[in-house]
Order: structure tokens, then C-alpha cells, then sequence
């Protein structure tokens, strides 16, 4: 598998980062996890975005989803002719979520553009990969990803705050993307984000290989974040920045 990190920043982009977006490629098969805010603009540098086979968005945040909007509009008045539509997999509602942000009738909406599936917790194959999905802990339903292929798995944690099934799902990753938007002892909300200390934990009770942190907001010391989850967890950690390519 190849990762390509498109755009990595938390709530809003930065100067640097569109939003959270990640394009997964394996076997000519491309999946784009997450579109957020400027993503689609930078998400051409590496792919045309008329060959992404299918979109999986993990909540209905904006920074997660909104550039699903450009994309109906490349897509809908693309001069050659608008593409077959493409697979969308996201919570209940994200048609008429995205149909709401465009300010169009939720009938037919987008869905003569995109072809809609609703993520439940479970498994399903798409394209190369076999897909896991579990629920995590945000205020909004949110899903984390497991993306396994030829042995190999990458494991995206979508946003959420501590969650026992992010753990499992997990469990023995090759790499895991793992939020960290939080700084600890700053922020203390519960069940929305985590901070680098538990992202290290959560790497660290999974048994993860390498541990990438990533959607952290502008306002976040991303390197005091890198610190606190390597204290926690002993495998590699790094940052995520946009443009950044990962062998799996």
C-alpha cells in the first residue's frame, strides 16, 4: 500500500495543510479516507481526481467532508461528461448532509454524482482492500478505518477521544494514523480528541509498528504533542505533514 498525506490539519487548515484527506493506492486501486476543507485542490498534485475509485469519509465534520461539494462540481460539470457515479461511504445522512452544505434539494441531491453507502461497524471489501470499520468516540458518529491488503494494514482513526475499540482495531498495524489534537493538561474535554500522551497509548496497547500523528489544528505545538506520544509509546512517531508519502 501507498499512503499519500493530502492534507493533515485539524478543525481548519493551516498555512502549510489543507484539512484531513488521505489517498490509499494498492494495485491501481485508489481510495481517497476523508475530504476536508482544501483538500481537493491538493489532492490533484498526486492523482486525477477523475480516476479516485471511491471516497470514505469517516465523519460529517466539515473539515472532514465539506470538499465533497467541489468535487460534485468537477465531477457533475466536467466538460467531457460527467463520470460514472463514484462509491461515497459515510455515516447515515451524509447525502443529505452534503445536499444541505450544497443548498440543494436532499432529492436527487448529489446521488446521480456519487453513489451513496452507509458505514455501519463491520467488515467489506473494496476494490484490493479488505475494510474494517468501527465506531470511535466523538460527538458526531465517527468511524475509524482498517485498511488491510497483501498482509499489510494501515489503520486511521478518523477523530475521536479515547476509545477501546480504536485499540483493537488497531491491534498490530503496520502504521497508525492517530489524531492528536489535543494538548495534554490544556484541553480536557472529553470524547472528542485525543492528545499526544493517548494517542502513544492507544499505540502502544495496540501493538502498532509506527505511529503517525496527525490532524493537529494550527493552534497545537504539533512537536510537544510528537514528545508526549513518543514518552508513551516506544516504536517510531512522527508527525504527519501534507505531501508526505508512506510504503506499507
Amino acid at each position: 500500500m501507498k499512503l499519500t498525506v493530502v492534507g493533515c490539519s485539524g478543525s481548519f487548515p493551516s498555512a502549510e495543510s489543507p484539512c484531513s484527506s488521505y489517498l490509499v493506492e494498492a494495485d491501481g486501486y485508489r481510495v481517497v479516507l476523508d475530504l476536508g476543507n482544501g483538500a481537493l485542490g491538493a489532492l490533484q498534485k498526486y492523482v486525477d481526481i477523475y480516476e479516485v475509485d471511491a471516497v470514505l469519509l469517516s465523519h460529517l465534520h466539515a473539515d472532514h467532508c465539506v470538499d465533497l461539494c467541489a468535487y460534485w462540481v468537477a465531477r457533475n460539470y466536467r466538460a467531457e461528461g460527467c463520470p460514472d457515479p463514484m462509491p461515497v461511504y459515510g455515516p447515515a445522512g451524509t447525502a443529505e448532509r452534503l445536499a444541505r452544505a450544497y443548498d440543494m434539494p436532499e432529492n436527487p441531491g448529489m446521488k446521480e454524482v456519487f453513489d451513496f453507502h452507509t458505514l455501519t461497524p463491520g467488515a467489506f471489501d473494496l476494490g484490493p482492500f479488505r475494510i474494517e470499520v468501527a465506531q470511535v468516540n466523538h460527538p458526531v458518529d465517527a468511524f475509524a478505518f482498517r485498511l488491510e491488503h497483501d498482509g499489510r494494514v494501515l489503520v486511521y482513526s478518523g477523530d475521536t477521544g479515547e476509545s477501546a475499540e480504536l485499540v483493537e482495531l488497531a491491534r498490530d498495524a503496520d502504521l497508525f494514523l492517530c489524531e492528536a489534537a489535543y494538548i495534554d493538561g490544556r484541553d480536557t474535554y472529553q470524547a472528542v480528541h485525543l492528545n499526544g500522551r493517548e494517542a502513544g497509548e492507544h499505540a502502544a496497547a495496540a501493538h502498532v509498528r509506527r505511529l503517525v500523528l496527525t490532524h493537529i489544528p494550527p493552534w497545537t505545538d504539533a512537536e510537544h504533542n510528537r514528545r508526549d506520544a513518543a514518552a508513551a509509546y516506544p516504536g517510531p512517531v512522527e508527525v504527519a505533514r501534507a505531501g508526505a508519502v508512506y510504503r506499507i
